[in-house]
């Protein structure tokens, strides 16, 4: 992972993130009707959230939104371009909330992901994620760290 860089967002990224999240989430536009519009508000994530970027070349190849709530962290979104699935990006910035979640003394990470992308539940799961609950499509996961 030596040609990619971790670093907090900058408003200025919020474009390259929504086309991050667009191409990440691509692959699954043709199975799951519902996916909610999840490039969306963005700018307003960076300015209240903390949201990491994966830089490769210049170019914003992974993303995740983070909310930081009273008693958890929130995975709110996490997302991969396509090309660069496999090279561990997703487990860099999902190491990085769990620090996120320590440091401000939280205990718990908790997301939501869909039931049609049960790839995302087996990943989540191998790395110590629990199911906590189903509700309509959503999957819900948590973490103790």
């Amino acid at each position: 992972m030596s040609d990619v860089s971790l670093r907090l967002a900058e408003s200025r990224d919020a474009e390259g993130i929504a086309e991050c999240i667009r191409a990440a989430y691509s692959i699954y536009a043709s199975r799951i009707h519902d996916l909610p519009a999840v490039s969306e508000g963005i700018p307003e994530a960076i300015e209240h959230s903390r949201v990491w970027v994966v830089e490769r070349e210049g170019r914003i190849v992974g993303a995740m939104i983070l909310v930081p709530e009273h008693d958890c962290m929130v995975l709110e979104n996490i997302a991969v371009i396509p090309e660069c699935a496999g090279m561990g990006l997703g487990r860099t910035l999902i190491g990085r909330a769990e620090q996120d979640c320590v440091a401000l003394g939280l205990r718990e990470i908790q997301l939501s992901t869909h039931k049609d992308m049960p790839e995302n539940v087996a990943i989540y799961s191998r790395l110590g994620w629990k199911e906590t609950g189903r509700s309509g499509t959503k999957v819900h996961m948590s973490k103790a760290v």
